[in-house]
């Protein structure tokens, strides 16, 4: 990803003032067998669809299922799809159970992520999960990013093979975003870790963003650069949403200012403090499963960036930061302005 969304131009959303009051949204369906991740657990509501989300684009191809707590988004030859928080957000816990299209899907492109690009065009902030179809046989996977700023000259993509195939049942992919650090989870193991230096400055997400599901036709770079793009014999492909949450402190829309109730949340010492048992899973899960590193790209960044830690894993990145022992057909190249990074 890079300075665009992850999806077409959005439409334009109703516009109004905010609640002062922290946002709690979740949409609960049965979504697997897969667990949250503990910061949810005791702190948050079911609320229906229409009380916090507003459909972005795609016409048809949004539907809502078991009374709105569950979201079905179509791709098909006519549009992709994709849906939109209300309200804009300054920091909190966004999370959402997911279920993958299944059997060939390459070229097809899920994400759930933040921006404010809709506001600041130039100067925009994202975070985001990425899930990027293959062919038959061949896993998808999924990469985060970082940008602040308009940072988009400096991508910070990390990518990840899941052990566990995410087609088969729903998976909760959250982001926690506090004014100190961001820390990205798969179910309940915490996989990235961003800390705010003084260094990364203005790089580090910090305006208030609106939260984004979406799903759309990527085939110029999603699947091996490029090589193998949609093929609509298999649409209508169709990504599941359930287990929504929005646990966060809203923005007045005209000031773009916090509202004041919202106080010390209750995320912030959640961030502050990863255990020790949580620090361990999270390396485990980068040791095995990342299988690219923006900290370890040689050739895109001579000089690692301030935020990285390059003694960390060193001997398993090739100079093109992508695993030893990984499929090296998979290499850095144009993806225009989504990433410089070629899946």
């Amino acid at each position: 990803m890079a300075s665009s969304s992850s999806c077409p131009p959005p439409s334009p959303r109703p516009s109004r003032l905010l609640p002062v009051l922290v946002a709690t949204v979740v949409l609960l369906g049965r979504g697997g067998e897969a667990r949250q991740p503990a910061p949810l657990h005791g702190v948050v509501r079911s609320m229906a669809f229409d009380e916090g989300y507003t459909q972005l684009f795609g016409s048809g191809n949004l539907a809502l299922r078991r009374e709105g707590k569950r979201v079905h988004l179509a791709l098909d030859e006519s549009t992709g799809s994709g849906f939109a928080s209300q309200d804009r957000f300054l920091h909190g816990f966004f999370s959402a159970a997911v279920k993958l299209p299944a059997d060939y899907a390459a070229g097809v492109v899920v994400a759930f992520y933040l921006s404010n690009a809709d506001v600041y065009e130039k100067t925009h902030d994202e975070l985001d999960f990425e899930f990027l179809g293959n062919v038959r046989g061949r896993e998808w996977r999924v990469q985060t990013n970082v940008y602040g700023n308009g940072s988009t000259g400096a991508g910070r993509e990390e990518r990840y093979d899941l052990p566990f195939d995410p087609t088969d049942d729903f998976h909760h992919y959250s982001i926690l975003w506090t004014q100190h650090r961001i820390i990205f989870y798969v179910d309940e193991t915490p996989i990235r870790e961003v800390v705010r230096t003084e260094a990364m400055g203005a790089a580090f997400p910090s305006k208030p963003m609106s939260l984004y599901a979406t799903i759309w036709d990527g085939s110029a770079w999603a699947t091996l650069g490029g090589r193998y793009r949609a093929n609509y014999k298999y649409a209508p492909f169709v990504a599941e949403f359930g287990d929504l949450v929005l646990h966060a402190c809203p923005v007045n829309r005209i000031y773009h200012s916090a509202a004041a109730a919202c106080g010390t949340p209750w995320y912030e010492p959640v961030a502050a403090a990863l255990s020790g048992e949580q620090r361990a899973s999270m390396s485990a899960f980068r040791r095995g499963h990342m299988s690219y590193s923006y900290c370890h790209d040689r050739r895109r960044y001579p000089v690692a960036l301030s935020e990285c830690d390059v003694a960390v894993l060193p001997r398993l990145f090739g100079p093109d930061g992508m695993k030893y022992g990984g499929d090296r057909r998979h290499r850095r190249g144009g993806r225009g302005r989504r990433s410089d990074v070629v899946m």
